[in-house]
């Protein structure tokens, strides 16, 4: 089978026109950034308000997030202000739809810019628009109301992180943010230099694998006997001084992660469970590649600079690879991938999508990635 290879699409800010010129405004003070989910899309919005941040350096920030990554922005200086309504969850109803009404009337936002976009945030500006309580400025990537500034309507392949660009770049925000920039604190740099210490880690002399994603997307798992294979492979030829292999990942990972470092023997550093998430940034800039699925691991850890493989199977790479010119993602070229999204939902039990990129082919792209 064929495999194709998915790099960056082109960013192109002066095909975006400037609908108003935000930074220019005197009457901007109160600003608010919705990014709901899900975790990788909120980790690649952290360079969005990197950008907003240096556009707006005395502007009061608010950040209305899900409260289970409100923890990604603790201690963050560019946030101000953090609250969450669980409108997906035990908020669903009536009770959350009014809360987060009221809070976000209560904070008397200048500007609203929606990373979401999604219909339900629509429909909450509009409510609040219409109930007396909106924003003079309300930025959006959906063209219509109650979005009052937006980019032209993007193709519907486009990548989440260029749709957020095109955003900021039609409120005359400067979009100059390349990478995801999450705040890693001193705490965590500290955390893994002993790490790296305690099993004997040095900087460019390991590989980084990342073999799940959460529990509901295991399609797009490529395997453990894999991913094993390729760090034999690595160790093996001592692939751009590749010395050991760190595997990584959280509760829903711990058998996978068990399975690899037991076949790969004496090399492996098996960290599952052992790092917080904002641990693996200063543990992958040590790295000298990292190999993961599309999760939303993966995105963040762009933000290191360090060559990145993406190995996708049910999802789209057009949309979803992670960015960044030093990322690219292999899909199998079959007529039924993408397919995760697909209408009759079928349960999939062969997962060929994923078994047919093989760990030669995947060595053989990080041997041109690295050398």
């Amino acid at each position: 089978m064929n495999i194709l290879r998915y790099l960056d699409q082109p960013w192109v800010p002066e095909s975006i026109p400037t609908v108003r010129n935000l930074p220019a405004q005197n009457d901007i003070q109160r600003i608010l950034i919705i990014k709901w989910g899900a975790m990788g899309d909120v980790l690649v919005s952290t360079a969005a308000l990197q950008d907003v941040r240096s556009a707006f350096p005395h502007a009061h920030i608010a950040l209305n997030t899900m409260s289970v990554f409100e923890h990604f922005f603790k201690d963050d200086a560019r946030v101000n202000e953090i609250f969450s309504v669980d409108i997906r969850g035990k908020e669903r109803g009536l009770r959350g739809m009014v809360r987060w009404l009221k809070t976000v009337r209560a904070g008397r936002y200048d500007l609203v810019i929606d990373l979401q976009s999604v219909d339900r945030s629509r429909m909450m500006l509009a409510l609040l628009q219409l109930t007396g309580g909106g924003s003079r400025y309300r930025v959006g990537n959906n063209p219509s109301w109650p979005y009052n500034i937006t980019p032209p309507k993007l193709p519907a392949l486009t990548q989440g992180f260029i749709r957020q660009r095109a955003t900021l770049t039609a409120a005359g925000i400067p979009s100059i943010t390349e990478l995801p920039k999450p705040h890693v604190s001193e705490l965590h740099q500290k955390r893994v230099a002993a790490v790296m210490a305690e099993h004997g880690l040095h900087g460019g002399e390991f590989a980084v694998l990342l073999p799940g994603c959460q529990a509901a997307g295991y399609l797009k798992r490529w395997g453990a006997e894999r991913y094993a294979a390729l760090g034999q492979m690595l160790v093996n030829s001592k692939l751009g001084g590749i010395k050991k292999i760190v595997i990584v990942g959280g509760a829903d990972e711990i058998e996978d992660c068990r399975t690899i470092a037991e076949l790969c023997g004496d090399s492996a550093v098996n960290l599952c469970g052992k790092t917080a998430l904002l641990d693996l940034p200063p543990l992958c800039a040590a790295a000298r590649c990292i190999i993961g699925n599309d999760t939303g691991t993966a995105h963040m850890l762009t933000m290191t600079g360090t060559p990145l493989l993406a190995l996708f199977g049910p999802t789209d790479p057009r949309r979803a690879k992670p960015i960044g010119r030093h990322v690219i993602a292999l899909q199998v070229d079959v007529a039924d991938v993408p397919c995760l999204n697909c209408h009759c939902q079928r349960p999939c039990e062969h997962q060929s999508c994923m078994k047919a990129i093989t760990p030669e082919r995947a060595f053989e792209e990080i041997t041109n990635m690295i050398q």
